[in-house]
């Protein structure tokens, strides 16, 4: 992933426009929330814009969602209907690239997600995002892994079948061109 530093204005103002248009489009991901309130509050945090981009072009579509009962926190989280085209054929994390002796992706999905500003979804985070749509139905997307299960050398992914969420393992130096990740920032509006 090639890594912008500064986003011109144009860049920005471009951003902004496909925010809105997104978040209109999809009330609701966000009822009773307001665009002029999110525009206040991210538009004047240019680390917040930094992040937004990267997710939006690496293929993320992200918009606000209430992913947890904490009153006043919103995520803006991956919401393209297959997990983001820019961020697959990934293994799960440094230590798996590192052992892996042939085929190496480019980078892991930890590393990515770093770069780009985001944290991996949790399993429960992956279930309540499904609750505003169906995504992952052709592609899965991997999640945060346990301790007990990445010490083991395995990584944990989620997709969508049959309309059920499904929660799956395998090694954590796989990478497949149908499995990406979903990532989120959290937001404080209020």
């Amino acid at each position: 992933m090639e890594k912008i530093n500064n986003l011109t204005m144009d860049q920005q103002n471009e951003l902004l426009g496909i925010l809105e248009v997104r978040f209109n489009n999809n009330m609701n991901r966000h009822p009773k929330l307001e665009w002029a309130k999110v525009l206040e509050k991210i538009s004047k945090d240019a680390a917040i814009l930094l992040t937004l981009f990267n997710m939006e072009e690496t293929g993320g579509q992200p918009d606000l969602i209430k992913l947890t009962n904490v009153t006043d926190q919103y995520f803006f989280v991956d919401c393209s209907p297959e997990s983001p085209e820019g961020r697959r054929n990934l293994c799960y994390d440094r230590e798996a690239l590192d052992k892996r002796k042939k085929n190496k992706p480019q980078s892991s999905v930890m590393d990515v997600a770093e770069e780009i500003g985001i944290e991996l979804l949790t399993e429960s985070q992956y279930r309540a995002l499904q609750k505003f749509g169906e995504f992952d139905v052709k592609t899965s997307s991997w999640v945060k892994t346990p301790d007990t299960v990445r010490k083991l050398g395995g990584a944990t992914f989620c997709d969508r079948r049959y309309d059920t969420v499904f929660f799956y393992h395998n090694g954590a130096d796989s990478y497949y061109a149908a499995r990406g990740f979903r990532g989120c920032l959290a937001i404080d509006l209020f």
